[in-house]
């Protein structure tokens, strides 16, 4: 006979199961661009030969918090509540920052979808991974005999 605490147990594992695939393709690209920068740095002795001189060091500031975030959810593979919490709490520090550099206004909507979606994008799976957390920390365990 089913028991009613199976279908929290089998959400949870939806749940966990979604936000580790999403996190997993999120530290994949994070790697891929890392492995390209370091692959420029090792060839031509710049990470990066296009950038543009002189612009502010704020600027650097969503790309690491997006790496520090990536580096949550590779945590949270085994800690879900510590890696989860990280990957959120970079991501809700950076917002404040992506508003102060780049203002959300009618002409620039279409400009932002980047920015904001990529931090979206990253955020989603750090809150699939504190709700997987909070429902299974009080889960009894259930047995099927008796």
């Amino acid at each position: 006979m089913a028991n009613v605490m199976d279908m929290g147990d089998r959400g949870t594992k939806l749940i966990r199961r979604i936000a580790r695939i999403w996190g997993a393709l999120i530290i994949a690209i994070a790697l891929f661009i890392i492995v390209g920068y370091l692959a420029s740095l090792l060839n031509l002795g710049t990470a990066d030969p296009y950038a543009v001189e002189d612009y502010p060091p704020i600027e650097n500031l969503p790309p690491l918090s997006i790496l520090l975030s990536s580096l949550g959810l590779g945590i949270a593979w085994r800690w879900e509540r510590l890696g989860g919490a990280l990957a959120v709490f970079f991501q809700l520090a950076a917002l404040p920052l992506l508003l102060i550099i780049r203002p959300i206004s009618p002409d620039t909507l279409q400009y932002l979808i980047a920015p904001y979606g990529v931090s979206l994008m990253v955020t989603i799976p750090g809150i699939l991974f504190l709700v997987s957390w909070w429902r299974s920390r009080g889960t009894p365990v259930v047995s099927d005999g008796v």
